[in-house]
């Protein structure tokens, strides 16, 4: 199994705007070898999703082991569209779990 290479825009806080509130600057990094799949259509963990956050996740991206980036609210490309990260990131132990990815990470579409 190989993944995809996909552009995540890691966000840095900036200085606040005329109103004070905070800007962010994005930062490209390329990341190889990330799995993507659909997110469950329908079912139990996509429902708690949408209850939770008011955002339905349309793909579920897996990390490979030893990623240090920050995911969480960030903005992803892959597929030649733009995709938000939604939720917390959640990982397992690396050594508990085969294969090369030990992090998910769900995203929506940015319209």
């Amino acid at each position: 199994m190989k993944g995809i290479t996909v552009t995540l825009y890691e966000r840095t806080a900036g200085q606040p705007d005329a109103f004070n509130r905070p800007t962010y600057m994005e930062t490209a990094v390329q990341i190889p070898n990330v799995l993507v799949s659909p997110a469950a259509s329908g079912g139990e963990e996509n429902i708690d999703q949408l209850d939770l956050t008011g955002r339905r996740a349309v793909y579920t991206l897996a990390i490979p082991k030893g990623d240090t980036h920050e995911w969480e609210n960030c903005r992803v490309d892959f597929f030649g569209e733009s995709w938000k990260v939604i939720g917390i990131p959640t990982q397992g132990i690396d050594d508990l779990i085969p294969l090369a990815w030990n992090k998910k990470v769900q995203v929506e579409r940015i319209e």
